[in-house]
């Protein structure tokens, strides 16, 4: 039976953009009831500068705590270098770097060009195995299907800054859909071909629905042959510094579709439709999405196991 990875990135990508702090009790808990719900990987917090992004001041707690609950994986958001020495000063197990395509939306999103920011990759690295930690360094691409500030991007820039960033040293690539321009055949193509580059590196996806298109791209991806994504539980999320750019793909909803075809998620998404209440009350006013919160599970519905 084929194993699909769901990483939920609601504490991260899903609170980058709530309108009220959760406290850092409310955010361990999250992350404990997510784990017990058999969510395999967390993106707990982001090192962003807090006067940015406040609701990540409390990320020197939030992450040792989640790394000493032990029972997922646990990643956290880096927008620069200065972001990864804090992190590697906590021995954090994996980064997740970011590179825009899109040069417009890399000088909205972090104030820099693409290309500084592949150089600054690097730095990174460097960084890193001169420290001797060994958190392991993951890249996301974002705007590798289109950009709401540029419109199209070319797939062989996308295809260049990945080649790049391998050369570099990244551990795991990641494409994202950041503002839901993406469609099936344009993912099946792109990720063929950065399969084709990565080789031995893992490939995994972030898709946004913001356009109704969010559960056919997975399934794109899926018989591509990726086998991780990410997901947000309720569809929380969505890109700040990028003009519409709303919604991640629900991970109650991916991870419903993947057991239904025969794929192990190893999610009790009954579970996880509680934890969904829970986040719910702790924010409040938000925006959020799911079929299945609204519908419920089918009378027929098993796990794939």
């Amino acid at each position: 039976m084929t194993r699909i990875s769901l990483r939920d990135v609601g504490p991260r990508d899903g609170l980058q953009a709530a309108s009220a702090f959760l406290p850092t009790e409310k955010k361990i808990e999250w992350f404990r009831l997510a784990a017990a719900a058999g969510v395999p990987d967390i993106e707990v917090t982001s090192f962003s500068s807090p006067r940015l992004l406040p609701q990540f001041a409390d990320a020197p707690e939030v992450l040792p705590a989640a790394m000493a609950m032990g029972g997922f994986g646990v990643s956290a958001l880096i927008p620069n270098r200065k972001g990864a020495e804090r992190g590697f000063a906590l021995k954090a197990p994996k980064l997740n770097y970011v590179v825009s395509a899109s040069n417009a939306h890399s000088l909205s999103n972090v104030g820099r060009s693409t290309a500084d920011a592949v150089g600054e990759f690097g730095e990174i690295v460097r960084l890193r195995d001169h420290l001797g930690v060994t958190t392991e360094l993951s890249v996301g691409i974002a705007t590798s299907f289109g950009c709401s500030i540029a419109g199209r991007v070319p797939e062989s820039d996308v295809l260049r800054i990945a080649e790049e960033l391998l050369s570099l040293g990244a551990q795991e690539i990641s494409l994202a859909d950041t503002v839901g321009y993406a469609n099936p055949r344009q993912v099946a193509r792109l990720v063929k071909a950065v399969m084709g580059l990565a080789g031995d590196v893992p490939l995994l996806c972030h898709f946004h629905d913001t356009r109704g298109l969010g559960l056919a791209n997975v399934l794109a991806a899926l018989d591509t042959g990726v086998r991780v994504f990410d997901t947000s539980i309720a569809g929380l999320g969505g890109c700040p510094f990028a003009p519409g750019a709303t919604g991640n793909i629900n991970t109650e909803d991916t991870a419903f579709m993947l057991e239904s075809m025969g794929f192990a998620t190893g999610i009790d998404i009954p579970a996880l439709l509680d934890l969904r209440g829970d986040v719910e009350r702790w924010l409040g006013d938000e925006r959020y999405s799911g079929a299945i919160a609204r519908a419920g599970l089918p009378k027929t519905f098993q796990t794939a196991g």
